[in-house]
């Protein structure tokens, strides 16, 4: 059925009006959702999946976090390279959980549990003896997930340089991890908000 000019002349200017508005309205509230998508996209790519990494040829201690991902591997491959005189092996909460590793010639190794079992434990572990044995610089191997919170966590403990090497997952852990990167952030952000050193 077509309208003719006539017919739409004859419905009222205000239910046009309103009609017109609510259009806008909608267009509106999709855009807004629509940049508000876009952007968390954007912040979990940047914050959580492909976070700033990297080191320098060498630091005084390479400090491996607990948690999922092939951690031990990266973290020995860099001791074993002699980036660091020092390997710090964290076994806590869904952790490595197994032995210290192997001795490495001319590297110490460090495995502890830390309390609370958790990323501000690690942190407030590896800041204490950090300061007890003069460490200007730190490279932690993590997983791209936990790398921004371990960064935050770790500057507030230990006011000195701290790199990140990360460690890949399988692909099938992504969904997992992201949500559980951004709760754990958010609980950084505000729970954690201080090292309790």
């Amino acid at each position: 059925m077509t309208v003719s000019a006539s017919s739409r002349q004859r419905i009222s200017p205000t239910l046009f009006r309103l009609r017109s508005w609510i259009a806008r309205r909608w267009r509106r509230v999709l855009l807004s959702l629509l940049i508000l998508v876009l952007a968390f996209a954007t912040a979990t790519a940047r914050l959580l999946v492909w976070p700033a990494q990297g080191m320098p040829a060498r630091v005084d201690a390479i400090v491996m976090l607990a948690g999922p991902g092939s951690r031990l591997p990266v973290a020995v491959r860099l001791a074993t390279e002699h980036r660091a005189s020092v390997l710090v092996v964290s076994r806590g909460h869904l952790g490595y959980g197994g032995p210290c590793p192997g001795a490495i010639a001319g590297v110490t190794i460090i495995c502890f549990d830390p309390t609370p079992s958790d990323t501000r434990g690690e942190a407030e572990f590896v800041s204490s003896l950090a300061r007890e044995r003069g460490w200007r610089s730190l490279t932690l191997v993590t997983t791209p997930e936990q790398d921004t919170r371990a960064r935050l966590l770790m500057s507030r403990c230990h006011a000195r340089t701290v790199y990140v090497v990360t460690a890949p997952h399988p692909w099938y852990e992504w969904p997992y991890q992201i949500a559980y990167g951004w709760g754990a952030l958010l609980k950084a952000l505000v729970v954690d908000s201080a090292c309790l050193l």
